[in-house]
């Protein structure tokens, strides 16, 4: 009976040891996949070569209603910004050697350009001015056009932190009621401003890719401005709770050691059972010799 004890006890040692192991590797491999840190790098590049073009519109062309399209030929992944008398105006991704965006015009003539940057924000040669003119009988009357204009063309974030841009705001009259949409199917964010100045709009994007940010602006007199940017939320979505992860991997682990003590305990049962008939079985033979 004590060989028995001993084989059996020895036998759940070995499985909780065995479990213990693969118990703390797992958690392990829990930790290095949630707080592991990535090293990223930036291969030096020649800035783009070729300049992007203005399409549309012609060179000329008068208005007398604002945004207006901007369409042209670039080169895919170049981040494409638009400048209006010398001030950025709106940006945006080239796409299969396209881009498209709407900006607002100032009122009288605007000599318009396009720029091209790449990843490292090297920027190629500009574009030929386009010269449009702007005539309205809202700025005849307000004679204070309102605009918007950042620093940032393009900006991100990943997915589950906050990106926060700063925008300024000038001309026009108080109070100016703004609006921006995140591009991401999100409700618009809705803001108000009693001053010019620079603010700052701030969001959280859920997934990554890369959004059409526009931001939207209404005086008092009811004088508007529009700006297009560019938003990328980048990486991966970040676990919420990692310490629910660990423990539902640890109630796994530890699922195949209580399924095998039941079964454990049968064969100790039955081998102990074996062996006590055997020992009867000897002294009964034992017994039939003697007499």
């Amino acid at each position: 009976m004590g060989k028995w004890l001993k084989t059996f006890w020895a036998t759940i040692f070995c499985l909780c040891l065995f479990n213990g192991i693969s118990l703390i590797e797992a958690n392990a491999a829990t930790i290095s996949n949630s707080s592991s840190v990535g090293l990223q790098g930036t291969i030096p590049s020649s800035p783009p070569t070729s300049a992007a073009t203005i399409s549309s519109p012609g060179n000329g062309t008068n208005f007398t209603n604002s945004p207006i399209n901007i369409n042209g030929i670039c080169q895919t992944g170049l981040l494409i910004k638009i400048l209006d008398n010398n001030v950025f105006v709106g940006s945006a991704l080239c796409v299969n050697g396209t881009y498209s965006l709407q900006i607002s015009l100032f009122n009288g003539q605007n000599q318009i350009i396009a720029q091209d940057f790449d990843s490292l924000n090297q920027s190629g040669p500009n574009s030929t001015t386009i010269d449009v003119n702007y005539s309205s009988a809202q700025f005849s009357q307000t004679g204070n056009p309102v605009t918007l204009t950042s620093s940032f063309a393009e900006k991100g974030a990943e997915p589950g932190t906050n990106l926060e841009w700063p925008i300024v705001l000038s001309g026009g009259t108080s109070p100016y009621a703004i609006s921006v949409d995140w591009g991401d199917g999100s409700t618009e964010e809705l803001l108000s401003e009693n001053a010019t100045g620079m603010f700052y709009i701030n969001h959280q994007y859920k997934f990554s890719g890369v959004y059409t940010v526009i931001v939207r602006v209404t005086d008092k007199n009811g004088v508007t401005s529009f700006l297009q940017l560019v938003g990328q939320a980048t990486g991966l979505i970040k676990p919420v709770n990692n310490s629910n992860k660990s423990n539902a991997n640890e109630t796994v682990i530890w699922w195949p050691t209580l399924a095998t003590i039941p079964l454990l305990f049968v064969s100790f049962w039955i081998g102990s059972r074996h062996r006590l008939q055997k020992i009867r079985h000897d002294v009964a033979e034992a017994e039939d010799e003697n007499e």
